[in-house]
């Protein structure tokens, strides 16, 4: 058996190469891809391109609509022009296969430790390609690569965790969500502390040295309701009862314009509000941690995020096959059919996207029922996901509620999986 066990992560990296390989292949071959003009890589190759030359000058791209994203995601984006005797576009898959291979590291590294499993390992390495090529031709792995490396910092280190928690929320904002689950007391305020200086110090830096850092903030405010996310499956269908709207190519995406869209799009940040309020209030009455905890909650809290959002790209689905490749590490966790649910809705966004674009562009009938597939299972994960954490939290039969570390020391004992038992108690 400890042979077997041995043999284990040399499988694993071989079905790393033969997987990715693949994806590079589909990559090369973009150009014959249904969307045909470059493909998924044309964003690349265009747009990212103009923006790592204005990067390059010292600026963001202020006024430019499609320019959307965190202050840190100017680095990322710079970065492949540090690489040298390189066109930007190879350089940048070259970056994007880094973090992949970061990733599938620290998954593999964290799977191996008593009481930890390489399911995790094996999620991200067979579920990532179910997106073909498109995780190469985005920097979603790269922002992915910070939430994965924070969650799996937080045994060792809680300053680490947070700094590159924070790191991972000025490229994306959404990696911030990472910390949502740290165990209350000690290590919560360690953890947050570190993130906090983190972020500061970056920001202070980034300001320093471009100008307009924080535009993409105007331009986040203007974006409307993207055909895929949940309320653009419900324009979707309106479209079939006689509903007026229109889709054009607005901020970087297809959306709806036309009538209530305005309304579609409140809706969806009161439910974003609603479901961050249900995360907090679950963090507020929790009194029981696992060493899968902050795993589980991070994902949750994610996949409510991405479920409300006015927006659902192909590629969102790279943090979530993530942060379940991280519950997944864990023997506790709670998330094994969220994941299971994740894959499933990985597989349908590539059928959605580049496959049968053009039916979810024009409302047809099996485009809309693709949306409703893909969503759906997205937001029966998202259910599933916070009714087995809340469950998770609740306080075993017969045990007290007492508080667990007036001194820290509890928050300390619960980010070391090898050391504690299965089980930890919180109070408030």
């Amino acid at each position: 058996m400890s042979v077997l066990r041995n043999h284990r992560p040399f499988a694993l990296a071989a079905a790393w190469a033969a997987t990715r390989a693949l994806m590079l292949w589909l990559l090369a071959h973009d150009h014959l891809a249904p969307l045909g003009r470059g493909g998924v890589s044309r964003e690349v190759r265009q747009l990212y391109f103009h923006w790592s030359e204005t990067l390059a000058r010292g600026a963001f791209p202020v006024g430019d609509r499609l320019w959307q994203y965190p202050p840190g995601a100017g680095p990322v984006l710079l970065a492949p022009t540090l690489v040298p005797s390189l066109a930007y576009f190879t350089a940048f898959v070259a970056c994007a296969l880094a973090a992949d291979a970061v990733i599938t590291v620290a998954l593999t590294h964290a799977g191996r430790h008593p009481g930890h499993s390489l399911r995790g390992a094996r999620l991200w390495v067979l579920g990532l390609p179910l997106l073909l090529h498109i995780p190469l031709a985005r920097y979603d792995v790269q922002a992915t690569a910070f939430a994965v490396v924070s969650l799996l910092a937080l045994s060792r280190s809680r300053r680490a965790c947070g700094a590159v928690a924070a790191l991972g929320a000025l490229v994306k904002v959404w990696p911030a969500l990472a910390l949502i689950g740290t165990p209350r007391g000690h290590t919560t305020r360690q953890v947050w502390a570190s993130a906090a200086v983190t972020a500061a110090a970056l920001l202070a830096v980034l300001v320093a040295v471009f100008d307009g850092p924080l535009d993409f903030l105007r331009q986040q405010r203007g974006r409307g309701v993207q055909i895929e996310s949940l309320g653009g499956t419900v324009l979707g269908f309106a479209r079939h009862a006689g509903w007026r709207g229109t889709v054009r190519y607005r901020y970087g995406a297809m959306e709806f314009v036309g009538p209530h869209v305005g309304l579609v799009a409140a809706g969806s940040l009161a439910l974003t509000v609603a479901a961050f309020g249900l995360v907090l209030l679950w963090r507020v009455r929790a009194r029981r941690w696992t060493t899968a905890t902050p795993y589980d909650a991070a994902l949750t809290a994610v996949l409510l995020f991405t479920v409300t959002s006015r927006v659902i790209s192909p590629q969102y689905m790279v943090w979530l096959l993530g942060l379940a490749a991280v519950c997944l590490t864990s023997r506790h966790t709670t998330q094994r059919p969220v994941a299971a649910l994740i894959v499933a809705a990985t597989a349908v966004s590539t059928v959605v996207y580049p496959t049968l674009y053009g039916q979810v562009v024009h409302s047809t009938w099996t485009g809309c029922l693709l949306m409703l597939l893909r969503n759906g299972l997205l937001a029966t994960a998202a259910v599933v996901a916070f009714v087995r954490l809340w469950r998770s939290g609740l306080p075993a039969a017969g045990k007290d509620r007492r508080e667990p570390d007036r001194a820290g020391r509890a928050g300390r004992a619960d980010t070391r999986p090898h050391r504690i038992p299965t089980v930890l108690r919180t109070g408030h």
